[in-house]
């Protein structure tokens, strides 16, 4: 069967090929093509069942119509509801996402942004690794469009779509001071990654507004190579003082995960004997008898900015957007009043 080419949609329809191509092009508009035979060249190309090609599509509009998304790692809530809400938008007009993960590897970082610019993606939406900044600045210099998302060097001036994680931090710990905590304990990882230090400055900048001494026993640091380990220990440290902490907010989701499985292993009960504050959720939280209070990241603002941006960049060339965005605090029954 001979396959089908854009002169036979012209055909069918009895108008040129040039204006077939307009409405593929999504250029109808631009050029002026009555919306009648707009709507007739969609019918035909249904009907005919024509597929464009894409190759051919690409050079001739120097688009691949295609994002590299990097995300940190896939197995992250953040990481599956910033790939649903980034594809969703990218879907609306009419791009497609093709991503990977680091997990947390710089090499690998760098490995997957040196493909999909091999494969001529339009632009690159990413989630920095730890100590990735010369390849952000590589990438600077070679033109191509990105823009950063969660994760940013401020040292870096660059396009990003990002949380106020300082904010979102103050006002977590602000809220267990107004509910009566006293002794506030906070674990959070060790590690040189900005937005993590935003939530260690939020929370050190809030117990110092309301005037309630820090300890040093109730910042407990995490090492990634023993995630699990140190949250236990952390946990039991400030539970073993000699003035037990009253309350504990956690860094991430995935600190809180392992935080709660202790005190349900040790029979310690939330928020009787403990109060739990986390940022951010996580559908696990459902599982626990007890509704988690936690932070919650606007992924889908998120995602929505981040695509914007990048069509932006593609269409239009340099902008400069650094946009943070405000985090929503909801009251579950873990922190006791």
């Amino acid at each position: 069967m001979k396959k089908l080419v854009l002169k036979d949609v012209a055909k069918h329809v009895g108008v040129s090929t040039a204006l077939v191509s307009y409405v593929l092009n999504g250029q109808a508009e631009e050029k002026q093509v009555n919306k009648e035979t707009a709507k007739k060249i969609l019918k035909a190309v249904e009907e005919l069942n024509y597929r464009p090609n894409q190759i051919a599509q690409s050079l001739k509009m120097q688009k691949t119509f295609t994002i590299g998304l990097v995300v940190a790692d896939i197995n992250y809530r953040f990481s599956t509801g910033i790939t649903r809400a980034i594809e969703s938008e990218a879907k609306k007009n009419k791009y497609t996402v093709i991503y990977g993960s680091s997990n947390e590897n710089k090499e690998k970082f760098a490995e997957l942004i040196n493909v999909f610019v091999s494969r001529r993606v339009d632009g690159l939406i990413l989630v920095a690794t730890e100590n990735s900044q010369d390849q952000i600045k590589y990438l600077q210099k070679s033109g191509t469009p990105f823009v950063l998302i969660d994760r940013i060097f401020p040292e870096i001036k660059t396009n990003y779509i990002a949380l106020d994680n300082f904010k979102a931090a103050y006002e977590s710990t602000e809220y267990l001071i107004k509910t009566g905590h006293k002794r506030i304990a906070f674990l959070n990882y060790e590690t040189s990654l900005f937005h993590l230090q935003e939530r260690d400055r939020g929370y050190f900048e809030a117990l110092k507004d309301y005037n309630i001494p820090f300890k040093k026993e109730w910042h407990q640091k995490i090492k990634n190579q023993n995630v699990i380990g140190d949250v236990h220990a952390g946990m039991a440290n400030i539970l073993k003082l000699k003035q037990p902490c009253d309350s504990v907010f956690l860094a991430t989701d995935t600190l809180t995960l392992h935080a709660l499985k202790y005190l349900n292993d040790k029979k310690i009960k939330v928020p009787e004997d403990i109060s739990v504050l986390s940022f951010d959720g996580s559908d696990v939280f459902e599982l626990f008898y007890c509704p988690i209070t936690h932070s919650k990241q606007p992924l889908e603002e998120m995602g929505k900015l981040a695509v914007n941006t990048i069509i932006e960049l593609v269409n239009h060339g340099k902008i400069n957007k650094q946009i943070s965005l405000d985090a929503d605090l909801i009251i579950g029954l873990s922190c006791k009043e």
